[in-house]
């Protein structure tokens, strides 16, 4: 067996279509991975793993589709689902996943490089089982056997970079919301149940443009806010049938030049099996190909849960505010010192942490909207935004999860109102007039409550001096309890 030739004892030399190129001996990937590697030094960021991890999964599937197609033999198909089964795995032995992708997220839109840093890490892994050097796998001898892996006639058979990044995409998107994000939002918005229905008899002042409103009681605002979870949880459901459609099978501009008819079909089944999330063929492959709306839309659902999770973060910290000079009807747990000067000083800080996550969430939205764009990704017959927007939509999943499980163990599992606190505030309510207007008129309620302002009592106390309603009668009116649901 012909030895790849070496350069020294840390290179190796490697071919592709343009000629030679030197590689660090150590490495699985080839010449196109190395050269991308030098071509795009921008963030030091490369390709996120859950990316390279569904590349394993689509180039195993797409193993044996072609082997069931009879255009693969089946000890290929092996020596393929191996390898990528080891990627899936972290590569663990080979010094980790990361080492082996090293790619910039800011590379040829396609994800051209990516995909062929895939192929050759799985035809260079077939290479390692074959105890063969790394790198050997285009040697004319070493092609000779059944064992040899070509990363392009073999791994990427059937397949362009055009199809298998998009549905990367979608496959490493669709996994991150049904493991990950989907069970964090369930989880948060059960959490949030249990408060309402634990919390439903408190009751205490409502508040609308930051100004006092009628009563409403603890319960029903969390059971808002579970309620913006549970939707939440709707818009991933829908954004998973939207990733569910796949491009693979399209392969350069859609047209399936140089696959089976067969193809995209089967991959899609595969993927549906070894994911248990419902993936088909793309009903056009020209849209899935050409455009990334769908990848927009789920970006959007994305960006509408951050800004839910902002909405209930911020009450929360208004709620909580003081503890003695502000709001203070919910009582937050502290979880770390607040100041560094002021003694005793406790901040809502998982708070601001969901609100930055949003906010973050947002932009990742912002780039991806742009990235969708007609002029700017979405060219004629090929989107060429794709690494950057699968990076922020994954972003955005991360995020997401991460914020509603730290907001649930952190922030909700241990909050508790102030029920002497809301019973307070309540009282001293000028909104508790409105539950008067529709005895004594509009206008004489107004009155009242002007007065009682200006002259520092509650409703109560001077609809009692004044001797309208007798106090049995006022405090029937003036029950907060009572101001919380339609009146019979």
């Amino acid at each position: 067996m012909t030895t790849a030739p070496q350069t020294s004892e840390m290179t190796r030399i490697e071919k592709d279509s343009m000629g030679e190129m030197t590689v660090p001996a150590d490495v699985l990937y080839g010449a196109s991975t190395q050269r991308a590697v030098l071509n795009f030094p921008v963030s030091g960021r490369p390709v996120p793993e859950s990316i390279i991890r569904a590349y394993a999964l689509l180039k195993a599937a797409a193993a044996d589709v072609n082997c069931s197609l009879g255009k693969l033999t089946e000890a290929k198909r092996d020596r393929i689902t191996e390898a990528c089964d080891q990627i899936s795995n972290g590569l663990s032995e080979h010094g980790g996943i990361e080492r082996h992708f090293p790619i910039d997220i800011f590379q040829t839109g396609s994800g051209t490089s990516t995909n062929m840093n895939v192929n050759e890490v799985v035809s260079n892994l077939v290479c390692i089982a074959n105890n063969a050097p790394i790198g050997s796998s285009k040697d004319p001898q070493y092609l000779e056997g059944e064992s040899a892996i070509h990363p392009n006639d073999h791994v990427n058979m059937g397949q362009s970079s055009n199809d298998t990044f998009p549905t990367a995409m979608h496959i490493a998107a669709a996994i991150g919301i049904k493991e990950q994000l989907l069970p964090a939002v369930r989880s948060l918005a059960e959490s949030l149940e249990d408060k309402a229905k634990k919390w439903n008899s408190i009751v205490k002042i409502g508040r609308t443009h930051l100004q006092d409103a009628t009563p409403i009681r603890l319960g029903q605002e969390f059971s808002g806010y579970a309620s913006q979870m549970r939707h939440a949880e709707c818009r991933l459901n829908r954004a998973l049938k939207t990733l569910g459609e796949l491009a693979i099978g399209g392969t350069a501009v859609g047209t399936g030049i140089n696959t089976h008819p067969q193809f995209s079909n089967m991959v899609a089944k595969e993927l549906s099996m070894k994911t248990g999330i419902e993936f088909c063929e793309a009903e056009n492959h020209f849209e899935a190909q050409h455009a990334k709306d769908g990848y927009v839309e789920v970006s959007g659902l994305l960006k509408t849960i951050a800004v839910s999770m902002s909405k209930i973060a911020n009450d929360i910290r208004w709620l909580g505010s003081g503890p003695r000079c502000g709001i203070g009807e919910l009582k937050l747990p502290a979880v770390q010192p607040g100041s560094s000067i002021m003694p005793g000083k406790v901040n809502p800080v998982i708070c601001e942490a969901v609100v930055m996550a949003s906010c973050q969430v947002i932009g990742n939205d912002a780039a991806v909207t742009t990235g969708g764009l007609g002029g700017v990704g979405s060219l004629l017959d090929l989107n060429v935004a794709m690494p950057m927007m699968a990076a922020n939509v994954l972003d955005s999943i991360q995020l997401l999860t991460g914020s509603c499980s730290m907001f649930e163990d952190k922030l909700i599992k241990g909050l508790e109102p102030d029920e002497q606190r809301c019973a307070d505030l309540i009282e001293g309510s000028l909104a508790m007039c409105t539950s008067l207007v529709p005895v004594i008129g509009y206008d004489a309620s107004a009155k009242l409550a002007y007065a009682a302002y200006e002259q520092g009592k509650t409703v109560r106390e001077l609809a009692l001096e004044q001797g309208e309603l007798d106090a049995d009668r006022l405090n029937e009116l003036l029950d907060p309890a009572s101001m919380t649901h339609p009146a019979p």
